[in-house]
């Protein structure tokens, strides 16, 4: 795996790249800047999508353009654990599942074939990464963000974007921003991004953005209580009076037709676990700003 995990230069494929949503962001990848080099589609392989070449296997696509870093799937939900284990004994070891719904006994299988060969799985219903005039890996809406140092890790895809949108709008770009995936089961958590960003060296200043229905945040505030950078937070649901999981709504059906996952702790019992570790949690989104500017002047000053 990459010291840097989703490089800027890191070389792309595309799984599910005539989907409808796998055309449209692969599009709008490449405008970016971004190296996709392969997409792949069973049956449609020896076409092109975007003048990005498309094969039917992962392996066929990689022995054409050389070696890939990471792989986006846009497959149907039941389709992603065969694409991500394709991928992996290919030899790819990040992988973005962008589709959300996915069977929870196929993410079992997948989280354990990941932590044994140690693949970075973000998702499912990840939006992805984008850094800021570098690379663009998913479904961010990149008018909303702006280079900078500040890091993003949300369980949210529109408050990611929105987050981001008030940062930039207060002139606080931003290093990195993802999603970890809105699904009730999901790869990659908070305590591992935020160790990540801790060595980042364009990062001075991460924001957690929760989402209800997850103890995650509560398993983060350990993490962020050991690390020199300043951690601000916003979990939405504060003020929801009846305890019930939200967010996304496929990741809210695929969850209830699935298997019943206990709610592990309320909104407001992750802002007291987060602020018990220091960090500063913000009541909404809009207030992010102003308490990022204070708390980093105040630092300058004290250097």
């Amino acid at each position: 795996m990459s010291a840097q995990p989703f490089d800027p230069q890191s070389r792309v494929l595309i799984q599910g790249i005539n989907e409808p949503l796998g055309a449209h962001y692969a599009a709008q990848m490449q405008a970016y800047g971004t190296p996709v080099v392969a997409g792949t589609q069973p049956g449609w392989g020896g076409g092109e999508q975007a003048e990005i070449p498309v094969f039917d296997l992962v392996a066929q696509a990689i022995e054409a353009v050389g070696p890939i870093e990471t792989s986006l799937v846009f497959a149907h939900p039941y389709w992603v654990l065969d694409a991500a284990l394709e991928a992996i004994t290919a030899g790819i070891r990040q992988i973005v599942l962008v589709t959300g719904g996915v069977p929870p006994l196929d993410l079992v299988r997948l989280f354990r074939k990941a932590e044994a060969t140690q693949t970075l799985l973000l998702g499912p219903g990840s939006a992805g990464t984008i850094r800021p005039n570098s690379a663009l890996l998913g479904t961010s809406d990149p008018q909303f963000y702006q280079a900078g140092s500040v890091g993003i890790i949300s369980r949210s895809n529109g408050l990611t974007n929105e987050v981001a949108r008030q940062l930039s709008q207060a002139s606080l770009g931003q290093s990195l921003a993802l999603n970890l995936g809105t699904d009730a089961l999901y790869g990659s958590s908070f305590r591992h991004w935020l160790s990540v960003l801790e060595q980042d060296p364009d990062t001075k200043a991460i924001v957690l953005v929760g989402q209800p229905g997850s103890g995650d945040e509560e398993a983060a505030a350990a993490v962020a209580a050991e690390l020199t950078k300043p951690v601000f937070a916003y979990v939405p649901g504060a003020r929801v009076k009846i305890n019930r999981r939200s967010g996304e709504a496929t990741a809210i059906v695929a969850a209830r037709l699935s298997v019943p996952l206990p709610e592990t702790s309320t909104a407001k019992q992750k802002v007291a676990a987060l602020e018990r570790a220091q960090v500063t949690v913000a009541k909404q989104p809009s207030q992010l700003p102003q308490l990022l500017e204070k708390t980093l002047k105040e630092r300058q000053k004290k250097k």
